[in-house]
């Protein structure tokens, strides 16, 4: 793990975690859900999957090489969404990894297997 769940990151607190990967590694949906955002407009997050899951909760997924979903895509858990990659503000392959429960940051390692 490269940065905790709270862990200082760029002056703030991480809003999740970010897990070393090699680059093209696929990464997996944590739950079913259908995806509210596939894109790379949002600064720093690179290429940037968002899933909602019902009940309040989202799952992010950043810094993608690639994407393999587009927005209102219904995804199952452990389906491929994309690969690690390095785009947007990292210096090395990760995945950074954020779970919300209602807007608010909630530490992810519950929802990882």
């Amino acid at each position: 793990m490269i940065a905790g769940f709270n862990a200082p990151l760029a002056g703030k607190p991480n809003q999740g975690i970010n897990i070393a990967a090699p680059a093209g590694t696929p990464i997996k949906a944590a739950g079913p859900g259908v995806v509210a955002y596939a894109g790379n407009e949002l600064r720093g997050y690179g290429n940037l999957v968002l899933i909602q899951h019902g009940d309040g909760l989202v799952t992010a997924y950043a810094h993608a090489a690639s994407l393999s979903v587009k927005k209102g895509d219904q995804v199952g858990a452990g389906q491929t969404i994309g690969t690690v990659g390095q785009t947007g503000a990292v210096d090395q392959p990760q995945l950074h990894f954020e779970v919300r429960k209602n807007s608010q940051p909630v530490d992810p390692k519950q929802y990882l297997q």
